[in-house]
């Protein structure tokens, strides 16, 4: 791992500024009686090395901020806020955050932050706004090039909670406790990240004068780092971003006060990534299949050509698909070093109409610096629009998220602005592939209902196309799992769901397992009859899975329910307890179960696997397995999607699957054991 702290600085950099007169700066307040500290004007060298994750601190280059102006020693505090909006006091002490009059406030998007500038402005007959991403770095860095402007390493004293993702810590967010930067400037490393004036872009390598970031964009940059959240996001150089109405526990905002306009925008940068580029909009002509099909499966994940900007890493997973109007299998997960990253991207590539390979991956969707965990895709071929679904956390872990959709009209050429259809970072919203759309016209989205193994999924519903979403149970208690009670969420995590042709909603997932009348664990099974305010729960005749496993629960084209899960967790299966009796025979691996009568019996259970042959590697926490007559992969994340031929595309980690249900079929005479 890469040790941040470390990083050295070019030595001419450093010479630049010891060598400067040393200057005093004034302070004063303003009527609300906040502290206002005078930066001089002057020139400094913007970013870093940019190592890995840190890409867009790159190139480091020069800027000149050719007047002085005017920063709050602190971050705005509740009760200055509350001056300007008083009906903010119903999130003190939200989740347990920021209760107290002098801690920085949160739960403030940048447009709130705005609006508070602009009442402030009026107020006193003065300019204040948020600070560029330039002025804040500068005042941030006050003539120093280290990790942090005290140094290397910040004091104990200053940290609260940082490198912790495994859980969230409850942190006094009091400003003016730790010491003041060489510019006199408060906590500009963690408490609260902090809003900037500018759109989130890349760096130029030119040297410029009073920069003002891109003219558009889709995220507001954040600097400085919070409680809750790695060292490494505290460092004077690191770039954050969130979408402007984004209102969280973890982001509050200082203020400048200036008398000149800020200088030139870069124009906005539109250049596509690979999936995006060359998307066919004519109407494909798909063609039903007759006879069996499965396809040899081949890899959908294909690393890029050159040296990326996010990086695509190792580790790519958790992936969603769907088929588009021209023809083309779309496919996306997401790629990081470390779950709990912030460095976690999602990562997309096609499968074009007509060609036999996926094409190279390339970004689909990143908001800067963010966990990024969960993502669903689903084309609803009645308004003929894709959609995207995907989890936000605002650090590195996936607790707490919020909900972002976007759509396509133009096969997924163009994409809306992401908008935060569930603004609470809380539970219930780490997203699951899956989404499907009811027979009374509503979207339905799974998803994960805590972070934990046992805590169960839930469902976001939009009854109006996606411009509206909740959660029709809103549970945050857990519910026993356990045959013939009753509760909130649905038994199992990675849930997947289907409506039932008398409109109630059945679901299997993964743990919180059940035990049948014989004493024998079974993959839980729930029942809502209340459009998924309350479910039911049973023990459902397959095995239940566990860790790196997801199954996939859909309702076919042609009618019957399908099932893909596993025949056993291969690291806690062993002996007689490994795979399952299928056919009269012992098989290990990825099964299909079809259900005719609507999950009441499941007559017909098949091996994922062709019975040829083959060495392959399954990605992600699968690693390297055999597949033969009596073996295929034994775990993986799945989704699918059914295109109108009548093709099943079951993807895992790594892997692309393709057969019909007359391939299943073939099998329907044979009943498993």
């Amino acid at each position: 791992m890469i040790n941040f702290y470390k990083i050295k600085v070019p030595l001419l950099l450093a010479i630049v500024y010891l060598s400067m007169p040393s200057v005093s700066f004034s302070q004063e307040k303003n009527i609300d009686d906040m502290e206002m500290v005078t930066v001089p004007s002057g020139f400094f060298y913007m970013g870093s090395n940019g190592l890995k994750e840190n890409f867009d601190e790159k190139p480091i280059h020069k800027v000149n901020l050719s007047n002085q102006f005017k920063v709050s020693a602190t971050e705005i505090t509740n009760k200055q806020y509350e001056l300007f909006d008083p009906e903010h006091k119903k999130h003190r002490g939200k989740n347990g955050f920021s209760n107290d009059d002098d801690e920085a406030v949160v739960y403030v998007s940048w447009n709130d932050a705005m609006a508070y500038c602009k009442w402030l402005s009026k107020k006193e007959g003065k300019t204040y706004r948020l600070p560029t991403e330039a002025e804040w770095e500068y005042a941030c860095r006050a003539n120093t090039y280290s990790t942090f402007s005290n140094g290397d390493k910040l004091p104990e004293n200053v940290l609260k909670w940082q490198d912790k993702p495994e859980s969230i810590s409850l942190q006094k967010l009091t400003v003016r406790k730790s010491k003041p930067n060489g510019f006199g400037l408060y906590d500009m490393h963690g408490n609260v990240e902090e809003w900037c004036m500018d759109w989130y872009g890349p760096y130029k390598k030119e040297e410029i004068t009073n920069p003002s970031g891109y003219a558009s964009g889709n995220y507001k940059v954040t600097r400085g780092g919070s409680h809750n959240n790695f060292m490494n996001s505290l460092r004077s150089a690191n770039r954050s971003a969130l979408i402007p109405d984004d209102r969280n526990y973890l982001t509050g905002f200082r203020i400048v006060e200036v008398n000149y306009t800020a200088g030139p925008y870069y124009p906005a940068e539109n250049v596509s990534p690979l999936n995006q580029q060359n998307v066919s909009q004519t109407t494909f002509k798909w063609i039903q299949n007759e006879r069996p099909v499965f396809l040899a499966p081949i890899e959908y994940i294909k690393s890029p050509d050159c040296e990326s900007r996010p990086t695509m890493y190792a580790h790519n997973h958790c992936p969603a698909i769907t088929w588009c109007r021209n023809g083309d299998l779309l496919a996306i997960w997401f790629s990081t070093e470390s779950e709990f990253g912030t460095e976690m991207a999602i990562w997309a590539s096609r499968l074009r109409a007509g060609n036999k390979e996926w094409d190279k991956a390339s970004l689909f969707y990143k908001v800067p610096d963010r966990n990024m965990t969960g993502s669903s895709l689903f084309y609803d071929k009645e308004s003929g629009t894709l959609f995207h679904m995907n989890g936000m956390s605002p650090s590195g872990w996936w607790k707490n998220m919020a909900l972002i959709l976007r759509s396509s009209n133009d096969n997924g050429a163009t994409w809306t602005k992401g908008n935060i259809i569930a603004p609470d970072h809380s539970q219930r919203h780490q997203v699951i592939a899956g989404m499907f759309k009811t027979k009374r016209g509503w979207l339905v989205q799974p998803c994960d209902a805590g972070p934990g193994v046992a805590d169960g999924s839930a469902l976001c519903i939009s009854k109006d196309q996606g411009l509206t979403w909740s959660d029709p149970a809103g549970a945050l208690e857990l519910p026993l799992f356990e045959e013939g009670k009753t509760g909130g969420s649905i038994a199992g995590i990675h849930a997947g769901v289907v409506e039932l042709n008398n409109g109630d909603l059945m679901a299997l997932g993964r743990s919180n397992d059940i035990v049948n009348a014989e004493g024998i664990k079974k993959m839980p099974l729930s029942i809502s009859k209340d459009g998924g305010k309350t479910w039911s729960y049973q023990a459902s005749e397959f095995p239940p899975i566990s860790g790196g496993q997801r199954l996939i629960f859909m309702r076919l084209n042609e009618g019957p329910l399908l099932l893909v899960s596993f025949t056993h967790h291969p690291l806690r299966s062993v002996g007689d307890k490994a795979g399952m009796i299928i056919n009269g025979k012992k098989v290990y691996g990825i099964f299909a179960s079809v259900s005719y009568d609507e999950g009441k019996t499941w007559p017909l259970k098949r091996l994922l696997s062709d019975g040829k042959h083959r060495f392959m590697d399954g990605g992600a926490w699968t690693g390297s397995f055999i597949m033969d007559e009596t073996h295929s992969e034994p775990r993986g994340y799945f989704a699918a999607t059914q295109s109108p031929d009548g093709i099943v595309h079951l993807i895992s980690s790594k892997n692309h699957y393709r057969f019909n249900l007359k391939w299943l079929e073939t099998n329907k005479i044979n009943q498993s054991k």
